[in-house]
C-alpha cells in the first residue's frame, strides 16, 4: 500500500497556495489533483483543448487530450471537488505543434510533437494562463521528480524507470521549470493506479494514451496527405552512401532517420541515415556505418546549466538509455560528443542532457554525424 501520509506531507508546503491541475483525463493527471486537494492546495483543474476531433473518423478513445477525456477530467474534478475549466487552446497548438509538425516531415526531419506541446503550450500558454487565475505554479502528472535545493530548482528522472519522461521537458527552461510541480513522479506506476482506486476515481482502470493526440487513428501518413505535405510524398530513389541507387520510395514522410522496417531493400540490414526533402533521396547504410558518434544541438535551454568538466550522460532517442557524452560549444548552440557509438536519431527529435539522474536541460537535433563516410547527401 502507497504510503499516503508521507506524500501529502512532502506537498503540505502548497496548503493554501493555488495551483492549476494540468487534467487530460488520465489516471496519473487525475491522481495528481487529487493529492493536491488533499494537500490542501488550493487547486483550479484545467484540460486543455488542443485539436478539433470532429475532424477525425475515430471517437478520440485512447488518444490524449480527447472528447472523452475532457469528459473524463471534468468528472474527476467533480468527484474531488474543485473548480474546472476547458481553455481553448487550438490556435495556439496549430501554430506551434501541427504546422511545424507538417514542415518538418516535408523538409525529412522527424519532429516531436510531445516536447513542442509541453515548451510551447502546457508550459507556455498554460504557464500564461495561471497568471491570469493567480496561480503559483501549474501541476502535470508527468513522471518526473523536482527536488529542490539550495541553488534553486533541480528537476531529476521520474522514479518509475519505465515510465519516466523528462526527455519531453528538456527544453524547458529554468524559469518555466520553477513553476511547474509533478506530484507523481516519486510513484511507480503501478502505485498511482493505486492511488487511484483509494481516491475511488473513475480513471483508476483507464487505459494509457499511446498514438499522437491529433492522430488518434495512428495513421501519421494518412494525417500528413490529408493536411496538405505534398513536398513530402514526391517520389525519389533509395541509395546508398555511395550514391548506388538500391530501390525507389513514394515520399520522404514514409521515412525516418535510423528507421530499418519496412525498406523492403536486398542485401540488408540497413538503416535510413539521411533523407534529403529537396532531390527526395533516402540514404541507407549498414547498421556499423549508421552509428553516430556526435550531434549537433540547436534551440537549448538550461534548467541548471552544466558545470566546466561535470560527466554528462544524453538521450538523443526517448527509447535511449542514457549515454555518456561531452558537451563542445559551438558559435550557435552545442555540440554532444558520445563516448561510444550510439544508434542514430534524426534532426528534429530531443537532445537531453543529465547529470546523473538530474535533468540539466537540452535542445533539438540539428544534426547527427556517423562515425564513417560522407553520404550521398553530402553531409
Amino acid at each position: 500500500m502507497v504510503d499516503t501520509s508521507s506524500l501529502i506531507q512532502s506537498l503540505s508546503h502548497l496548503r493554501g497556495v493555488r495551483v492549476v491541475a494540468a487534467m487530460s483525463g488520465g489516471v496519473d493527471s487525475s491522481v495528481m489533483a487529487a493529492l493536491l486537494k488533499e494537500a490542501g492546495a488550493d487547486v483550479i483543474g484545467v484540460f486543455l483543448h488542443v485539436w478539433d476531433y470532429s475532424r477525425e473518423e475515430v471517437a478520440g478513445h485512447g488518444s490524449c487530450c480527447s472528447l472523452d477525456d475532457a469528459y473524463d477530467a471534468r468528472r474527476v474534478a467533480d468527484q474531488i471537488g474543485i473548480p474546472f475549466y476547458s481553455m481553448d487552446m487550438r490556435d495556439n497548438f496549430r501554430d506551434n505543434v501541427i504546422d511545424p509538425f507538417i514542415a518538418e516531415y516535408e523538409s525529412g526531419r522527424t519532429p516531436n510533437p510531445c516536447e513542442r506541446c509541453n515548451r510551447f503550450v502546457k508550459f507556455g500558454a498554460l504557464l500564461d494562463a495561471a497568471d491570469g487565475l493567480q496561480a503559483a505554479y501549474v501541476a502535470t502528472g508527468h513522471y518526473v521528480r523536482r527536488h529542490d535545493d539550495a541553488s534553486g530548482v533541480r528537476i531529476f528522472r521520474g522514479a518509475d524507470e519505465r515510465k519516466d519522461q523528462s526527455y519531453f521537458l528538456a527544453t524547458i527552461n529554468r524559469t518555466q521549470a520553477s513553476r511547474i510541480l509533478f506530484p507523481v513522479g516519486d510513484l511507480q506506476k503501478d502505485d498511482t493506479r493505486e492511488l487511484a482506486r483509494h481516491y475511488k476515481l473513475l480513471t483508476a482502470e483507464k487505459h494509457e494514451s499511446q498514438d499522437i493526440c491529433f492522430i488518434p487513428a495512428g495513421d501519421r501518413i494518412a494525417f500528413l496527405k490529408r493536411e496538405g505535405a505534398s513536398a513530402g510524398f514526391v517520389p525519389g530513389d533509395i541509395v546508398d552512401t555511395e550514391g548506388n541507387r538500391l530501390g525507389g520510395h513514394d515520399g520522404i514522410a514514409h521515412y525516418t532517420l535510423g528507421q530499418r522496417k519496412g525498406l523492403n531493400l536486398s542485401g540488408g540490414p540497413w538503416h535510413v541515415v539521411a533523407l534529403d526533402g529537396v532531390t527526395a533521396r533516402v540514404v541507407v547504410a549498414h547498421p556499423a556505418e549508421a552509428m553516430i558518434r556526435r550531434v549537433e544541438v540547436a534551440d537549448e535551454a538550461w534548467i541548471r546549466t552544466p558545470a566546466d568538466g561535470e560527466q554528462l550522460l544524453a538521450k538523443v532517442r526517448y527509447q535511449m538509455k542514457p549515454a555518456a557524452c561531452s558537451l563542445r560549444k559551438r558559435v550557435e548552440g552545442y555540440e554532444l560528443v558520445f563516448e561510444i557509438p550510439q544508434k542514430p536519431t534524426a534532426p528534429g527529435q530531443v537532445a537531453a542532457v543529465y547529470a546523473g539522474e538530474e535533468l540539466l536541460g537540452g535542445g533539438i537535433v540539428q544534426a547527427a554525424h556517423r562515425e564513417m563516410a560522407v553520404d550521398a547527401t553530402g553531409n
